[in-house]
């Protein structure tokens, strides 16, 4: 079940400069809610993350701070959410000739106190690509 599907907003840590604040396209998900009767699914949260073209920071230079907000403002078992980041395919070139494929990044942290430290990203598991692409279907369409 979706729940969350918007553009999310995060307050920096850089007091009143707000250093580090930004946004990002998120969709959140619950697999243990809905129709399907699947099995008990050890991360059945997952936070879907992706780069909003107006913001100041990027999601991989934040991914921590975003993480540790998305449990806080969720309310969400970091233990039992996949944190994965969302790079849309790019297109470029004078004739439109080259192509960046999209890529999908799972983030493990480690969890201190409430606060996700020390991101490792890795290649989405292969067994959980088409479930995930199919989570992303059309996110790369701002809603701004």
């Amino acid at each position: 079940m979706l729940l969350y599907d918007s553009i999310y907003k995060w307050d920096g840590f850089g007091g009143r400069l707000k250093l580090a604040s930004g946004k990002c396209l998120l969709r959140l998900y619950d697999l243990t809610r809905g129709g399907d009767h699947n099995p008990a699914l050890l991360k059945p949260f997952i936070a879907l993350t992706t780069d909003h073209p107006d913001s100041g920071m990027s999601i991989k230079s934040c991914a921590g701070h975003i993480a540790t907000c998305l449990v806080k403002d969720f309310s969400v078992d970091p233990a039992r959410m996949t944190y994965i980041e969302y790079y849309p395919a790019v297109i470029y070139g004078e004739h439109d000739q080259h192509c960046i494929a999209e890529r999908f990044e799972s983030l493990e942290f480690v969890w201190c106190e409430g606060k996700a430290l020390h991101p490792k990203w890795r290649a989405l598991p292969e067994n959980m690509l088409g479930q995930v692409q199919s989570l992303a279907r059309g996110m790369e369409q701002v809603k701004v």
